[in-house]
């Protein structure tokens, strides 16, 4: 039997960052990849303050040659923590110190929770979300207006960790950042896959490309190449790669096949401590004494990803950010 060889309809997606060289990798991968649809980006504290956070996504947009894209600004901070930035990481301007030009472009006239719902609800398909940062604004919006979830397809969320955290042993940074707001998400009641540390490590640009990248005219390309070089060295020291990071996470909606997951029990550590923001992940394959003597807990079910295709997602990943002209047309 013939299979459909009609062209599916791109993905509507929405991204909720912290810009951020591995958002901003992510924002171009997003723009540029013709499988999906970028209806709007909301901006959150996290990687950078706020202010910083829209100003880099516009800076990223227009140097991809995005169409013009609604972005809005977001919360300046977690829901009971207060700002802990990732400087130390990604600069002092959020974008490696890169020395960007300022953006012509300007912010929505709305905040990020009245974007959210307008894109969700008035999308004639249901969309995707994709935050690559602390769920503050995501949390939010399902607390303001939980319609949205009729509409809403899949969270793929970057964030968590079955086995080692960053920003603590076991706490991946943006669920740490605001766990109450991750617990929040996971708990809205939609098909959520957490793309975390696990996989977010392991997806690495090798140097040739990664030079090949930052030699090209093109800007967008040519971002792409100075952010990556900017999150290596992580391979050979002598033509370091650059790790993907969010971008991760867009690949997975583009491309989900190429990402092994898991329907596992997840919830989030709230309690005050070395585990707060832990995503405790129940590999188990069957009830421990805690539930048999009654220790039950909201667990919700998500699809963990424990396992990623490298190469299939490194070329992905070139082959829509090195598209002549932008956006691709594969």
């Amino acid at each position: 039997m013939p299979t459909d060889q009609r062209p599916r309809p791109p993905v509507p997606v929405i991204i909720d960052c912290d810009t951020g060289i591995d958002d901003a990798l992510a924002l171009l991968l997003a723009v540029r990849h013709p499988g999906l649809d970028l209806r709007a980006v909301t901006c959150v504290a996290g990687n950078t303050d706020v202010d910083g956070v829209v100003r880099n996504t516009l800076t990223v947009l227009e140097q991809a040659g995005a169409p013009r894209i609604p972005v809005a600004r977001g919360a300046g901070r977690p829901l009971i923590e207060g700002v802990r930035t990732a400087r130390h990481v990604h600069g002092h301007d959020g974008m490696g110190d890169l020395g960007l030009p300022a953006p012509a472009r300007t912010p929505a006239d709305v905040d990020a929770v009245t974007l959210l719902r307008r894109e969700i609800l008035a999308s004639p398909r249901p969309v995707t979300l994709i935050p690559t940062a602390p769920a503050t604004n995501i949390a939010l919006l399902l607390r303001t207006h939980p319609e949205v979830t009729r509409n809403i397809e899949r969270i793929v969320f970057m964030g968590g960790a079955v086995a080692t955290g960053n920003a603590t042993p076991v706490a991946e940074f943006n669920v740490w950042h605001d766990p109450e707001a991750t617990a929040i998400m996971l708990t809205a009641g939609v098909p959520i896959t957490m793309y975390g540390l696990d996989v977010f490590q392991r997806v690495i640009v090798p140097g040739p490309d990664v030079r090949r990248l930052r030699a090209s005219t093109e800007p967008g390309t040519r971002l792409a190449g100075e952010l990556l070089a900017h999150r290596g060295p992580v391979t050979d020291e002598a033509d370091p790669g650059g790790g993907l990071g969010d971008a991760g996470a867009v690949c997975a909606v583009a491309d989900p096949e190429g990402l092994t997951t898991h329907r596992l029990p997840v919830e989030v550590s709230l309690a005050p401590g070395p585990t707060r923001g832990q995503t405790v992940v129940d590999r188990r394959a069957r009830p421990g004494e805690s539930e048999l003597h009654g220790g039950t807990r909201e667990q919700p079910l998500v699809d963990v990803a424990l396992d990623v295709d490298v190469a299939r997602y490194v070329d992905l990943y070139l082959t829509a950010v090195e598209r002549p002209g932008g956006r691709a047309t594969m």
